[in-house]
């Protein structure tokens, strides 16, 4: 299943959600999608986007993750007509310097907008 959920994903334009991997996959079970999913995340294989749908989105990592250390640190796009995101690798996220009382875990950049193939 790893390697059906890989292969999977290798095929995909832009981020998935587990319901349209399963979609995908049918009739492949939604739990050892999920489980396979979350092992790919520990492994720093892939990664979540939290593109403020309220559904994450499942996109395989760059070369530099590894296990529970991810380094995607680049930008994400949301299309607001065709409701795809996209992971952009070469447009990073800039420092942000915060307050010495605060430290950061993780940060998500989500940009909105028409992208170029509904703006056609």
């Amino acid at each position: 299943m790893r390697t059906l959920v890989l292969d999977f994903l290798l095929k995909q334009t832009s981020a998935i959600s587990l319901s349209d991997i399963e979609k995908g996959m049918s009739p492949a079970d939604r739990i050892t999608i999920y489980r396979t999913l979350k092992t790919f995340e520990e492994k720093g294989l892939a990664h979540t986007i939290d593109d403020g749908t309220g559904t994450p989105k499942y996109a395989l990592c760059l070369d530099d993750c590894g296990a529970n250390e991810h380094h995607d640190m680049h930008v994400h796009f949301y299309c607001i007509s065709c409701k795809e995101t996209f992971c952009l690798p070469d447009s990073k996220i800039p420092h942000i310097a915060l307050p010495p009382r605060f430290s950061s875990l993780e940060m998500n950049l989500v940009v909105k907008r028409v992208c170029d193939q509904c703006a056609k």
